[in-house]
């Protein structure tokens, strides 16, 4: 499980982009979207910390 953390994180914060943007109120809050930003900066960052160790 812990060699898909990264991949869950990307994939966590590009779902809450969309739903974001689906719902159309979730846009305006900047908050929201930087929370989003951070899951998948950390989730990329995450994949290639994992991936190097096992390497």
């Amino acid at each position: 499980m812990r060699k898909y953390l990264g991949i869950i994180l990307i994939v966590l914060g590009a779902l809450l982009l969309i739903v974001s943007y689906l719902t159309k109120e979730l846009v305006d809050y900047n908050w929201y979207q930087i929370l989003c930003l951070l899951l998948v900066i950390g989730g990329i960052i995450t994949h290639i910390i994992v991936t190097k160790k096992e390497a």
